[in-house]
């Protein structure tokens, strides 16, 4: 039997984590991951808690507390079996979710003062077992069915989406933009956080269960839309948000202020053998350079971080609020100050100095934290008179990422949009106002966590399974559309929500 109060005697304890020197010469992942008596010694740190807040505050409302008492207790199979009906990335997820902020940060041994349960090293030991273990195999549907379904994305919300359609028996075709599929999580995410075979083999996966990819589709240029729509059934977009955000001071447009996702996917192409022009004429390369990072979320510290590796000579981030209020994850944060970034708080690039071709500095402006906003976080202000200037050869803008103009890409004026210009779905079937036309992840809810474009995956499926079976009924027969619905991969159909 568990112990539940086996956290006041098992300290907490993170998987060990190579040196910041060490990690600093290379793209590898910096934690080593749990050994089997670390994994069960920090899972049975669960308290077993009546209410488990941690999965309330995950996303995809895994049962966490279920499976950290079978991992304790040495039944990885189970435990398995048990990640994965919730989650179709879970190693992805104990990797790069930001549990500080999500499961970890709701964990109520947290709150008593004896350090969170490890639950994603835990969840990441788990999945990366079963891979070694043979026990992640090839979808195979109970029932094929004769119904096509076209997914435009192979990031995480279309990957997902392929997984559960493939296991409900459509026929998947996958378009993405890109030579490989992963979307963000291949040439956004560095390989120090994911590294990349570790996406390929869920890709493979879904290959060898049927699902066919088609790379470097230009949907809405050379592969209309409209020619999808007639195909398939039905249409899941998942393309993300691509359209960077500007960076709107004097000098903006000057050489060598550069955007976060060119930066990232120049260094991810690089570590892939590609040949990257842009990295190897040394625009995109950040050795030897005085690096300047504008912004604070995840994007600004796979920047930084990125440019330590390619041998920068300084890597300044600037974020206009405090560290209090930085968006990114905390874990992040302390990762890159180990690594030799530093942090100015509370600043804000005024303009960039030098001429079009020569990039000096930035003139930075000092902040403070003023009234709330409308979303009730204290805006930031400028602080008359306390202005300096920072040495630079290289600015990376990483404001984050705003959505690119579908309708008019796709040749579809009535793909209805939202105010924030992202694709307006029905929050619990996803469809679009096109009919039969439905939309998951960043292009419906904005720039977010892999974990929450996960979750829309799934419940896009679930979605499109409803609207393609009640195709199939007859006329007045009244379908599970009507109700509320979760998809259960063991049992391969959707069942009412309670």
């Amino acid at each position: 039997m568990t112990d539940m109060l086996r956290f006041v005697t098992e300290p907490r304890r993170t998987p060990d984590k190579r040196a910041p020197e060490l990690r600093r010469e290379d793209f590898e992942e910096i934690y080593a991951g749990f050994q089997e008596r670390q994994a069960e010694a920090q899972a049975s740190r669960c308290s077993q808690c009546g209410v488990p807040f941690c999965s309330s505050g995950c996303p995809l409302g895994n049962h966490i507390p279920d499976w950290l008492r079978l991992a304790a207790e040495g039944d990885l199979r189970e435990a398995y079996e048990l990640s994965t009906a919730t989650s179709n990335m879970p190693e992805i997820c104990g990797r790069i979710c930001p549990q500080d902020r999500l499961c970890e940060g709701s964990c109520v041994i947290e709150q008593s003062g004896h350090g969170t349960v490890t639950i994603g090293a835990v969840e990441q030991y788990i999945t990366d077992n079963a891979w070694k273990n043979g026990w992640v195999k090839p979808v195979t549907p109970k029932r094929e069915r004769d119904q096509s379904v076209g997914i435009v994305g192979a990031g995480p919300a279309g990957l997902s989406a392929a997984d559960q359609l493939r296991h409900l028996g459509y026929k998947i075709t996958v378009y993405d933009r890109y030579d490989r599929a992963g979307g963000l999580m291949i040439y956004g995410i560095p390989g120090f956080k994911l590294e990349k075979d570790v996406v390929a083999r869920r890709v493979q996966r879904l290959q060898d269960s049927g699902v066919e990819f088609v790379q470097n589709a230009d949907v809405g240029g050379t592969l209309p839309f409209s020619e999808l729509r007639e195909k398939h059934d039905a249409i899941l977009i998942a393309t993300g948000v691509y359209k960077a955000r500007d960076l709107s001071v004097p000098g903006a447009g000057s050489k060598g202020v550069i955007r976060a996702l060119d930066y990232l996917t120049a260094s991810n192409r690089k570590g892939l053998g590609d040949a990257v022009p842009d990295f190897d004429s040394g625009e995109m390369d950040a050795r030897g350079k005085r690096v300047v990072v504008v912004g604070g979320g995840d994007t600004a510290m796979d920047c930084v971080r990125t440019a330590i590796r390619q041998d920068a000579a300084s890597v300044t981030c600037l974020y206009r609020r405090d560290r209090e209020n930085m968006p990114g994850s905390a874990r992040e944060v302390l990762n890159a100050e180990e690594e030799g970034v530093v942090f100015r708080w509370l600043s804000n690039p005024k303009s960039v100095l030098g001429e079009a071709e020569a990039l000096a500095g930035v003139r930075v402006a000092r902040m403070r934290l003023g009234p709330p906003d409308q979303s009730g976080r204290q805006s930031p202000e400028e602080v008359p008179g306390e202005d300096a200037d920072l040495d630079a050869d290289m600015v990376i803008k990483a404001l984050g990422f705003s959505p690119e103009d579908l309708p008019g890409a796709f040749g579809e004026p009535d793909l209805a949009l939202t105010r924030w210009g992202t694709l307006k779905a029905d929050p619990s079937s996803f469809e679009t106002s096109l009919p039969g036309v439905f939309a998951a992840g960043d292009i419906v809810r904005g720039a977010s966590l892999v974990v929450w474009a996960i979750h829309d995956g799934r419940k896009a499926a679930a979605g499109i399974h409803d609207f393609l079976r009640a195709g199939e009924m007859p006329h007045g027969v009244a379908t599970v559309g009507e109700q509320s619905t979760r998809y259960d991969p063991r049992v391969q159909e959707p069942v009412a929500a309670k």
